[in-house]
């Protein structure tokens, strides 16, 4: 009897300290999902200034308001970034005649649903079709795209770089930077440069950082801008308009 109940709180042990790991992981990826970027941005839901914003299940809509489009370009958010900080950026785009469709992840980690795009794919019809994100959301875009490049005209990269090979992929590439992004690893970024289609279109953004893409302040680590968030995204889309029309 003294040896079964031995065994028995061995087993008791074994079972014991692999669910407290677990537990621990668990706590541990609360506190760290938890601690984000908030956005200092307002939607405004509705009609407004040329534009329809509309609230999906999980995304928000940026359409012309003037015409219908023919061009949807669907983005995702950077990790820990509450995704309408990019709002003011998806708004100027939509103002110049692109569908926008920004992507709400889950845990504001767009590694947690990399295939989000595939939502609005099957919901909408339009001509012309690109995919991007910002910093972790562009490389899970870039992941994404990877595997459907067939149904996509282009990838843009807003401070990130692609760790999946795109150089085969028929896909226009549009990689925007800030000449002060301290957050970006530059020694992977020209590493991976090799993983883009050949004659892809690179840009920096004089003065801008790695947060002003979006409207959530500073960003830990990252230099200090030499523009406002409001010309980077200004810059930004202006950019991404030109490189789609080409």
């Amino acid at each position: 009897m003294r040896k079964e109940g031995k065994t028995m709180k061995k087993w008791k042990k074994r079972l014991l300290i692999p669910g407290v790991v677990l537990a621990g992981a668990a706590v541990a990826f609360i506190i760290y999902v938890s601690n984000y970027y908030h956005s200092e941005a307002v939607v405004s839901y509705g009609e407004r200034d040329g534009i329809q914003v509309q609230a999906g299940e999980n995304y928000i809509e940026f359409l012309p308001g003037e015409k219908e489009a023919d061009t949807a370009f669907v983005f995702y958010p950077g990790a820990k970034v509450e995704y309408t900080s990019y709002a003011p950026l998806m708004e100027r785009l939509a103002g110049e005649g692109i569908a926008c469709y920004l992507m709400h992840m889950p845990c504001n980690l767009a590694v947690l649903d990399m295939n989000s795009a595939d939502e609005i794919r099957r919901e909408y019809d339009y001509d012309n079709w690109y995919v991007g994100g910002h910093s972790l959301g562009g490389a899970m875009a870039a992941a994404y795209v990877s595997k459907n490049a067939e149904d996509y005209d282009g990838l843009v990269l807003l401070g990130a770089y692609s760790t999946k090979d795109l150089s085969d992929s028929g896909l226009k590439v549009l990689s925007i930077y800030g000449s002060e992004d301290r957050v970006l690893n530059r020694e992977k970024y020209e590493e991976d440069k090799d993983n883009l289609p050949a004659g892809f279109s690179e840009l920096e953004i004089p003065g801008g950082n790695h947060a002003y893409y979006g409207a959530y302040g500073e960003q830990k680590g990252d230099g200090h801008a030499r523009i406002t968030p409001e010309k980077q995204q200004e810059e930004t889309a202006g950019e991404i308009l030109d490189w789609m029309e080409e």
